[in-house]
């Protein structure tokens, strides 16, 4: 008999909190599982494509109703269908995003006053994961290597930082993207050379010595969404 493949979708959405220490951390959330398969496990916020939708707009309901977010951006980052992925036959196709910890922390408070936010979604930090269902692991492993890649060609890190942002935490957003630590003068040489940053007219002033605000460069674009067009990649 011939085995029904159902198509699931999931997203990984990256934000960048800071520890009690101060220091910027990669962080995600993920949906603890009430059922099996993998009941009681850690999953990544998702459900089933319906007929009725595309895989995005299904990335961004699935998104909205487990953990009350809504990135005006989605990426689809890759489709996962190993044959031993899932008890049944199950293709997955994963979306990403990169949302600010304000914009997060805001729509979390929103999704709560609404009464229907689940309790069982919570966030990790990228590096104290606990095991998870399917092969959530190997995806969070792609989405953060595709991340990497990214951030040395692209404005990724924009997605984690205000309009206006100083170059130190523009580099404190590469230093937790890439797990290391800059030169901090080494660093502001070569994005000052990128030509993807201009500078502005004001200052972050504080206990230390006043820091210039940048904003990226918009010609450039955050993510090369291709021939196909934002359709097949946005939010609609």
């Amino acid at each position: 008999m011939t085995q029904s493949i159902r198509v699931a979708v999931s997203t990984v959405i990256l934000t960048l909190r800071r520890t009690e220490a101060g220091t910027p951390v990669l962080a995600l959330p993920l949906v603890l599982r009430t059922r099996e398969p993998f009941a009681e496990q850690w999953a990544l916020p998702g459900g089933w494509l319906t007929a009725a939708e595309s895989p995005v707009d299904a990335a961004a309901r699935t998104l909205a109703e487990t953990t009350g977010l809504s990135p005006s951006y989605l990426e689809q980052l890759y489709a996962f269908g190993a044959v031993d992925r899932s008890p049944t036959r199950v293709v997955s196709i994963v979306y990403w995003a990169l949302l600010r910890q304000d914009d997060v922390d805001a729509q979390i408070a929103a999704h709560r006053a609404s009464g229907l936010a689940p309790e069982n979604v919570r966030w990790f930090d990228i590096d104290s994961l606990p095991e998870l269902a399917f092969d959530h692991t190997r995806i969070v492993d792609y989405a953060l290597w595709r991340l990497r890649n990214k951030v040395g060609y692209s404005r990724v890190a924009h997605g984690f930082l205000p309009a206006e942002f100083t170059l130190a935490e523009l580099r404190e957003a590469y230093e937790a993207i890439l797990g290391r630590t800059l030169d901090p003068a080494n660093f502001r040489r070569q994005v000052e050379t990128s030509g993807n940053l201009l500078p502005t007219d004001d200052f972050r002033t504080g206990s230390h010595r006043p820091a210039r605000l940048y904003r990226y460069n918009t010609d450039v674009a955050l993510a090369d969404r291709g021939p196909l067009g934002p359709e097949e990649t946005s939010i609609r």
